[in-house]
């Protein structure tokens, strides 16, 4: 496998924290991943778990692990994921995002870290936790078009060896999770749907996902879980292949769709 001329993206279905230490076939694949490109020098993470009025970058030398959940056992709290952070990459990203976010700016956090729609995914995918993370926040203040553009402005840190990678779920309703393997009728067809869309690069029908009727509506009660797959989505070049990497509802109301986006030329 030759190295990559840009770094690929990911969207990654995270689903339950439990994932960072179960093995079944969504974290064989994240675990698959980790392995098939090289090292990047540094991963952007976008996840459904920090969200702000403004955007937010982490800043600090050694994020902190946060377990932003409960009722699950010791042993998921007891998780670590002790990656670097990159405060000089943080500050080059702001400088990089103030024409698009002005007049406002973009905050250099010192307080919030890796939280759990992080850490659950790169601890199988990067178990070692020697790649610097910096995690970019959710300004929920801005439409779905905003995160799709925002995505196109972080596009050429791949072809300064970064990851970029968002985190959440294309169906997200934990008012509507049972416990079964199986998905809703209106959440497999949700996600039917998303995967049209993204193998056509039909981005308008993503962006515009209100007018996908009660599926999307039950889908998306909330945007914060969806919005990373915009942002990524907005990364993604004309010469990229995409693939699906996981699909299926589970526990009624939780997408597990993921994708990537990468060159021709990696493989």
């Amino acid at each position: 496998m030759s190295v990559p001329s840009r770094m690929p993206v990911m969207f990654i279905g995270h689903g339950s924290p439990m994932n960072a230490l179960e093995h079944n076939r969504f974290t064989a694949s994240w675990q698959a991943l980790g392995q098939r490109f090289p090292a990047p020098r540094a991963i952007l993470m976008i996840s459904a778990h920090w969200m702000t009025q403004g955007l937010a970058i982490t800043a600090m030398p050694a994020p902190r692990t946060i377990h932003d959940f409960g009722g699950f056992p010791p042993e998921l709290f007891a998780a670590r994921y002790p990656a670097p952070g990159d405060p000089l990459l943080a500050q080059q990203i702001a400088e990089q995002l103030a024409p698009f976010v002005r007049p406002a700016v973009v905050t250099l956090d010192q307080e919030w870290g890796l939280d759990h729609g992080a850490w659950s995914v790169l601890l199988p995918m990067y178990p070692a936790a020697q790649i610097p993370v910096l995690q970019l926040s959710l300004d929920l203040s801005q439409p779905a078009a905003w995160h799709f553009a925002l995505g196109k402005q972080l596009a050429a840190l791949r072809d300064q060896g970064v990851l970029l990678m968002g985190s959440g779920n294309v169906v997200h309703n934990l008012r509507r999770l049972v416990m079964q393997d199986a998905g809703y009728d209106w959440a497999q067809q949700f996600e039917n749907t998303v995967e049209q869309a993204i193998v056509q690069r039909d981005w308008d029908a993503l962006i515009h996902y209100e007018q996908h009727g009660n599926p999307a509506l039950w889908s998306i009660p909330t945007s914060e879980h969806y919005l990373p797959l915009l942002s990524i989505l907005g990364a993604v070049a004309d010469d990229d292949v995409l693939e699906i990497v996981n699909q299926g509802v589970t526990m009624g109301a939780i997408s597990m769709l993921s994708l990537i986006a990468v060159t021709a030329k990696a493989d």
